[in-house]
């Protein structure tokens, strides 16, 4: 009897759709024994994107939602690989990943890798994008990783320690945190900071006022926040940050970030002790046109409606950084979590398929409709499809709860229902017991 090698399914990146393609996959052939399943990402844990805003504002902390890649690979009969992929060589199918260096003493942890494949999928998802906007590297933080969120709460939360610890002088200006980008980051983060500082004000902290002492300020080159969603979402949003006083400038082009603040287009310069910028998004760099694969302008990987790579069958890509077509209407997916999840339920059937030999289903993008959450004031949100005759507009309690069941779908996906809720009544018990902000 000969012995045949087992298939080589390797997904680079471990977001959203990623690691819920990893997962079904690897209960599907991994545990049978039919397929190596290997998922490679530069992180060692795992956290929900959409979460990004509340570790900002340090209303979540993000250990305790973080999962460990090694602990479910080995509950879900896939392998993990850290590291940073920097290449691909399609002739020998194999995946190049960069030396990855121990942040302790600088000393190499895992040398350069090559890992191969008979069928790749790119899950990278996407990061910030600045336009070349002159000064946002160096004085803007990107709400597009968990450090990066981790980085913008330290400096929050020593900001107000700084302010409680002194008095303030008369005439003396409030402290101002700048939102560059109205889409759904910038507007969430908003009402989680606002939030954050009432809550520090009735632990004690005296000079910190979600109003008399903290300045919120979005700005959105946009006519309005949340252009892409349905005018009726974003006219609520607008009136539910004006409630908490948060100021909005919409039509604005930030045209440079300094030290001091934020200067526009228009010649309004808005003075600023931190700066977010949450505007716009971009596969990485290293993706354009690697290996001779088809990129566009914002280095998304082309790909056709089996989410194949126009130029390379054997690769599949997902998430934000595929430029999958929208039907006939020569637009592409939306970079929305809704959208990675959909496409990972698809390549689950699709990729044992592709192997197989057999056809492929094409992908079809279903609008569930959007969910802006700020924070315990409000959610709003328009719901769509089969639910309603166009779109039906919820908010309150409602839209709350389906706000939280849309995290609670990705833990099931990951971790199944008994786990998913263990971990519910573990938040509770969190939530009741400490304290409801990270103050260190």
């Amino acid at each position: 009897m000969v012995m045949t090698a087992l298939k080589r399914i390797v997904i680079v990146g471990g977001g959203a759709g990623g690691l819920e393609l990893a997962v079904k996959l690897g209960e599907k052939l991994g545990r049978k024994g039919k397929a190596h399943i290997t998922l490679i990402d530069a992180a060692r844990t795992h956290i929900w994107k959409p979460l990004l805003h509340q570790v900002a504002a340090g209303t979540l902390d993000s250990h305790a939602d973080e999962l460990e890649y090694i602990a479910l690979a080995r509950w879900h009969h896939f392998d993990f690989r850290l590291g940073r992929m920097t290449g691909l060589d399609r002739d020998t199918k194999q995946v190049v990943l960069a030396p990855t260096i121990d942040e302790e003493d600088g000393s190499e942890l895992v040398p350069e890798q090559t890992i191969a494949y008979d069928a790749l999928v790119m899950a990278l998802g996407s990061q910030t994008n600045d336009f070349g906007t002159p000064g946002v590297a160096e004085h803007a933080i990107m709400l597009d990783t968990p450090a990066a969120a981790e980085r913008f709460n330290k400096r929050f939360i020593n900001s107000c320690l700084r302010a409680q610890a002194r008095r303030k002088q008369a005439g003396e200006g409030r402290f101002t945190v700048t939102i560059i980008g109205g889409g759904a980051t910038g507007v969430e983060l908003s009402a989680e900071l606002h939030m954050a500082t009432r809550i520090m004000s009735s632990f004690g902290f005296a000079n910190i006022h979600p109003e008399r002492d903290l300045k919120i300020v979005i700005v959105d080159a946009a006519p309005r926040l949340l252009s892409a969603l349905p005018e009726r979402l974003s006219d609520a949003v607008a009136l539910e940050l004006r409630k908490m006083a948060v100021e909005i400038h919409a039509n604005e082009r930030v045209v440079d970030v300094s030290a001091a603040g934020v200067q526009m287009a228009s010649g309004k310069f808005i003075p600023s002790d931190l700066v977010v910028w949450a505007a716009g998004i971009k596969a990485a760099d290293f993706l354009k046109e690697i290996a001779g694969l088809e990129s566009n302008r914002l280095n998304q990987l082309v790909v056709g409606r089996t989410l194949q790579a126009s130029r390379d069958p054997s690769i599949f890509a997902l998430g934000d950084c595929a430029a999958c077509p929208l039907g006939d209407t020569g637009a592409t997916v939306p970079p929305r979590a809704q959208s990675a999840h959909q496409q990972a339920m698809l390549l689950a059937k699709s990729i044992p398929l592709y192997l197989a030999g057999k056809p492929l289903p094409e992908f079809k993008y279903q609008d569930y409709g959007s969910l802006v959450s700020l924070g315990e004031y409000s959610t709003v949100g328009s719901l769509m499809g089969g639910i309603a005759r166009g779109s039906l507009f919820i908010e309150g309690q409602f839209a709350k709860m389906m706000y939280w069941s849309l995290y609670k779908k990705h833990q099931v996906a990951v971790n199944g229902w008994f786990k998913t809720w263990l971990a519910t009544w573990g938040e509770y018990i969190d939530r009741v017991s400490k304290p409801r902000i990270k103050l260190h």
